[in-house]
């Protein structure tokens, strides 16, 4: 207990990131797919933020939060995919303790930002359907800019108690992350004190934020769909709303499998690995593809770009 894991902050710390466990004889194959990935993400998302900028007509409120997805996406797919790629092609397993926790901060506090953008883009959603006249007013700058400073100032307050118990955790036991970048579930269990309270705050916080979104979410479709049914031409009003509704799958679906897969236990550590790894990166690469083919305002300003 007297190595340099007891005290997880010192410069001398650091852990080892297994990076897909079992597939470690193919990582030139792996490399080349989250490279191919990453790329697409960076372009997608980068597209739409040169274009939500250059383009003043595109300075509405959904394209706002649109922009705010695209740079969170940026950020949490940046914070993952050079050190697994580091890992799989120069075989750079080592990171550390401080590399490793702000990727974790990163990674996690980005997850729930995300969630707080497609809330609000349900809410922009709401207000354009049931309240067209007055959308402008209800979501005008000021809006949305106390929209973002909420959600960040949410996430923060989720993660800085977590990195407080994760950060404080003795590090004295293996340093071998069975993971392709350090999330908390498998930093944690290396500690040589009982990871519990971490463990039990990350749970009932990520239950919590999920749960209220959707909640939330729901509700608004709900009194969407109220608020169309019965009028003329409703699908016309509820296909403004087929982007978010895409975008919240590929977020949502493949979240919750993958943080319930990892605390149940059914799958092998391999499975439970990829599954994190492409609910990081799949999202953030198709975000862009589906609001670009779905929505023609970012078309044609993309193709004006280009």
């Amino acid at each position: 207990a007297s190595g340099p894991f007891t005290h997880p902050n010192s410069s001398s710390s650091s852990f080892t990131l297994v990076g897909i466990p079992s597939l470690e004889a193919s990582p030139t194959c792996l490399g080349i797919l989250f490279f191919s990935g990453y790329v697409v993400t960076l372009a997608g998302n980068g597209l739409v933020l040169v274009v939500i900028g250059v383009d003043k007509s595109l300075r509405d409120p959904l394209h706002c939060l649109l922009g705010m997805l695209a740079t969170i996406d940026l950020v949490m797919v940046t914070s993952v995919v050079p050190k697994m790629l580091s890992i799989f092609w120069l075989r750079s397993t080592e990171i550390g303790s401080a590399a490793c926790f702000l990727q974790m901060f990163l990674v996690h506090s980005m997850t729930s930002a995300e969630s707080g953008v497609l809330l609000a883009m349900a809410v922009d959603r709401y207000v354009a359907v049931c309240h067209p006249l007055r959308y402008q007013t209800l979501l005008g700058p000021s809006t949305i800019a106390r929209m973002g400073l909420a959600i960040v100032v949410r996430a923060l307050l989720f993660m800085v108690p977590l990195m407080g118990l994760v950060t404080r955790l003795p590090y004295c036991r293996s340093h071998l992350v069975s993971h392709s970048y350090c999330e908390h579930l498998a930093v944690a269990k290396l500690a040589c004190a009982d990871p519990g309270p971490s463990s039990t705050y990350s749970v009932a916080t990520s239950s919590l934020i999920v749960g209220m979104d959707v909640a939330l979410i729901a509700t608004s479709y709900g009194m969407i769909l109220k608020a169309v049914l019965g009028k003329e031409c409703p699908w016309k009003a509820l296909s403004t709303c087929g982007c978010h509704l895409c975008v919240m799958l590929l977020y949502y679906v493949p979240g919750v499998v993958s943080i319930y897969a990892q605390l149940g236990g059914g799958l092998s550590v391999r499975d439970q690995v990829l599954l994190a790894d492409l609910y990081l990166t799949l999202p953030t690469m198709l975000n862009p593809i589906v609001y670009s083919m779905r929505t023609k305002q970012i078309r044609r300003a993309v193709l004006k770009v280009l």
